[in-house]
């Protein structure tokens, strides 16, 4: 074995929106990757418009930098623990990371998932101090818990002695001290080539390639990205997949190779041990399997991947209104849009169900399955997605129900605090830690139930006035701490189909709270807004103002309706009950019953009862 000296492999990891997507954006354009007059879009990693709406990243890029003829190699990995399958996977790609720190917020617990997997691996990870310019910057008490986060994580003598940076991602410097002279990047530059050792690689040995990232190309079909471990590649050259069993899965030929250079992906005509590349050409092959030369027996061992923990189930669109707007409404494309990407995000788990309309699909929290509804609704796929559910186990020696338990990092204006330990703790949580945040704020660490936490965050923004921040991580599976109290109030039921009328939702008002507005469609059985009381409540909401010699058409117009109850995708998923449906669509997002029937409901209800 030996090392690759003019070529580094590093990834840069952090919690969500601590500037990491911002930082590799200045060391594309330092690197003279990019004229300085030439228009590059923000945040040029994140290509996703989702991942532009929400500033997260989701998927995992590979990108390059030349500096000094030296080739690094950068990978911009996601920092949400729900997007962790892409997280693991990658850091078996590098030789180093470069943990990004808020030198405000402080190590979060997103951090702590990523860093816990790359100490590890035995990653060295190089330390940088983000936003100093922020004028609440305590860099000095960050640099302390961070290395206390180290500690507790089990790092070893070289991974404590971590090189410490200071940086701004957004004004471009980065410097060895605090009061550095801000001219630039070329200390990271400098500190990457130093601090992080080229890929150990045997150039010898026949050709081996685990693959981590798999995606789908318009022209060239399946391409599955991974570094070469050993040995060269050419293009057209034969090749065959290996499963984690040692099995063939098949053999074939490399249609074409591709490098990452800047934001391009390049074709190249043969590439060595330690680069990163991108493989089209294999048909069966996927993310964990290894691609290698013909006659190699030797699988490469993939990272494990956490379990999933929340289930929901997604169907065909059922509805009076379906096929309005979306193209894709079948059972058959709905299938194959899940099955593909399963195929593709190793963390996702999609079976199918008894009936040939439904689907479950498993993952690691509420944020991956509402993105990819959400992808799925503007890629023009109609669906029915129920409320998600908390995926339970069995402790073999005891026999005991065992439910996933998170660890919840809450930072919260003191006034707020007592308002949300109560509120959590009426879900199961435990408070584990409580101290002063600074500048008049708490932080709290709890364990809760993740059942708990389906759809506190709306919740908790509304105790918090919006000024809370709360961060969520996987910490363990526990017994089962009991029943949690679910949304305490009926539904507002429309009892028929037609157009919304506003001096029906005006004659509504006292009865509870509206989700529709004047002019929108409604059928049987969908949910128009929440009653008051506990009990479901079944309305006309077509009736519209009889007119008269007393009572002209234009008074309608004085109706003034107050604004209805917003409703996101992921309040929605987690509003509803269990006989309820979110109905999603690329232009609607609406709530129904899963019975449309009144009479079915009753009939349903009835059993239920009586079992």
């Amino acid at each position: 074995m030996s090392e690759a000296p003019q070529m580094r492999n590093v990834a840069i990891i952090a919690h969500v929106d601590h500037g990491k997507t911002t930082l590799v954006d200045a060391m594309l354009l330092q690197s003279g990757l990019f004229r300085k007059n030439q228009a590059v879009a923000e945040r040029a990693l994140d290509s996703n418009d989702l991942e532009r709406e929400r500033g997260i990243t989701i998927m995992a890029k590979s990108t390059s930098v030349d500096w000094n003829g030296i080739r690094i190699n950068i990978v911009d990995t996601p920092g949400h623990a729900d997007f962790g399958g892409e997280v693991e996977r990658i850091l078996g790609m590098v030789d180093g990371a470069i943990l990004l720190v808020d030198a405000s917020e402080g190590p979060m617990p997103q951090t702590k998932f990523v860093l816990s997997r790359a100490i590890g691996m035995g990653l060295r990870p190089i330390v940088i101090l983000n936003k100093m310019d922020r004028p609440d910057q305590r860099a000095n008490a960050v640099l302390d818990e961070i290395f206390d986060l180290f500690v507790a994580l089990d790092a070893d003598e070289e991974q404590l002695d971590f090189p410490v940076l200071y940086a701004s991602g957004r004004s471009g410097w980065v410097d060895r001290a605090e009061d550095g002279p801000r001219s630039g990047l070329e200390v990271l530059f400098e500190t990457v080539v130093a601090h992080v050792p080229g890929p150990r690689v045997d150039r010898e040995a026949p050709f081996a390639m685990s693959a981590v990232l798999i995606e789908a190309d318009p022209h060239l079909g399946r391409l599955l990205t991974g570094r070469i471990a050993s040995g060269s590649i050419r293009r057209n050259q034969p090749v065959i997949g290996l499963g984690r069993d040692g099995g063939q899965i098949e053999a074939a030929r490399v249609s074409q190779l591709l490098a990452f250079r800047g934001l391009q992906r390049v074709p190249i005509e043969e590439a060595s041990a330690g680069d990163i590349v991108a493989i089209a050409g294999l048909a069966k092959t996927s993310v964990a399997d290894t691609i290698a030369a013909p006659g190699v027996t030797e699988y490469l061992p993939a990272q494990p991947v956490d379990p999933p923990t929340l289930s929901m189930t997604l169907m065909v669109n059922s509805g009076p209104l379906a096929g309005r707007d979306g193209d894709k409404v079948t059972s058959r494309v709905l299938r194959d849009r899940l099955m593909r990407e399963a195929e593709g995000n190793i963390s996702l788990r999609v079976t199918e169900t008894e009936s040939q309309d439904a689907f479950e699909v498993a993952g690691r929290g509420e944020l991956q399955l509402a993105i990819l509804i959400e992808t799925m609704r503007r890629e023009g796929y109609e669906m029915c997605v129920g409320r998600p559910r908390v995926l339970f186990r069995t402790d073999e020696q005891t026999g005991a129900r065992l439910e996933p338990i998170e660890e919840v990092v809450i930072d919260v204006d003191d006034e707020f605090s007592g308002t949300v330990v109560n509120k959590l703790a009426e879900r199961k949580g435990d408070l584990v830690e409580m101290r002063p945040g600074g500048a008049g704020k708490q932080r709290l660490l709890l364990h809760v139930p993740t059942r708990g936490l389906i759809g506190y965050h709306s919740a908790f923004l509304t105790d918090t006035r919006g000024t809370g921040v709360m961060s969520r991580l996987f910490h363990a599976y526990e017994p089962q701490r009991g029943p949690i109290p679910g949304r305490r109030n009926g539904v507002l039921i429309s009892n028929a189909a037609g157009t919304a009328m506003a001096y029906a939702l005006f004659n509504l008002l006292d009865r509870g709270q509206l989700i529709t507005e004047p002019g929108e469609p409604v059928y049987q059985g969908m949910i128009i807004g929440e009653h008051a009381r506990e009990n479901d409540l079944e309305v006309n909401v077509l009736k519209a103002k009889q007119l008269t010699n007393f009572r002209a058409a234009g008074k309608d117009d004085a109706i003034r309706l107050p604004p209805p109850m917003p409703m996101s995708l992921e309040r929605a998923l987690s509003y509803v009950n269990d006989d309820e449906l979110v109905e999603v669509t690329p232009n609607a997002l609406r709530l129904r019953k899963r019975l449309l029937d009144p009479h079915e409901r009753k009939r349903s209800e009835r059993q239920a009862q009586a079992v």
